[in-house]
């Protein structure tokens, strides 16, 4: 259903996107556009997968190579080893040059109307920051954001939803509770599941918090976006 494709940055910098684009919906127009935004293991086959869903809803959807400025076409599995190497791709990775990469994959999809972000692990804390710090969308979806917490202070003008695990070892819950309460406009939702619940290749999946954060998440989208 998706197809690469090159993005330039405001920067100069290209970086590779996938994009899936709607079938089938009502005289043919999309609903909307989402940009998905990669966890720490590339834009892989899980991510890909996430778009192509996406896209059998009615929204464009697009998720930038956000490690294509030092190691073009991640994608990587989630064994311990590839955690490792995610993890060291992250550490090269700075929050303002991803956010630079999100605002092209963003512009890149402004006609087919209003635009939503939407990120898993690191890409949930991307989405709070990209809702918070870039123009032009008009809401964000993050999943289980790591970061999220030590981000509080920040004010998104556009409407969040937040989705948690209440066993979540990488993101303590009293911790996403805090953030919770310094955010009553946010929705955020806690689920009795680990991080990574939403990712089917996990061992952490738990099919029915992703299903019921996937309603949510819908009827969220449809609000704000379409």
């Amino acid at each position: 259903m998706g197809r690469w494709l090159n993005l330039t940055a405001a920067d100069g910098i290209g970086v590779q996107a996938y994009r899936a684009e709607p079938s089938g919906t009502s005289a043919g127009l999309p609903r909307g556009a989402l940009v998905v935004v990669q966890e720490i293991f590339g834009v892989n086959e899980h991510i890909r997968a996430v778009c192509d869903g996406f896209a059998e809803e009615g929204y464009v959807a697009i998720a930038p190579g956000l490690f294509d400025r030092y190691q073009r076409g991640v994608s990587l599995g989630y064994t311990p080893e590839d955690i490792a190497r995610g993890r060291q791709l992250k550490a090269h990775a700075r929050t303002d040059i991803a956010l630079t990469d999100i605002a092209a994959a963003r512009a890149s999809v402004t006609s087919a109307g209003q635009v939503g972000v939407i990120g898993y692990c690191w890409g949930g804390f991307l989405a709070w920051m990209s809702a918070a710090r870039l123009t032009g969308f008009a809401c964000a979806v993050c999943y289980y954001g790591g970061g999220m917490v030590e981000a509080i202070d920040e004010k998104p003008p556009c409407p969040v939803m937040a989705h948690f695990g209440e066993r979540d070892a990488a993101i303590p819950v009293d911790g996403a509770q805090r953030f919770a309460a310094a955010h009553p406009e946010v929705q955020a939702f806690f689920y009795d599941a680990e991080h990574g619940f939403n990712c089917d290749q996990r061992q952490s999946y738990n099919p029915a918090a992703a299903k019921l954060a996937r309603e949510r998440t819908l009827e969220f989208l449809s609000k704000h976006l379409g």
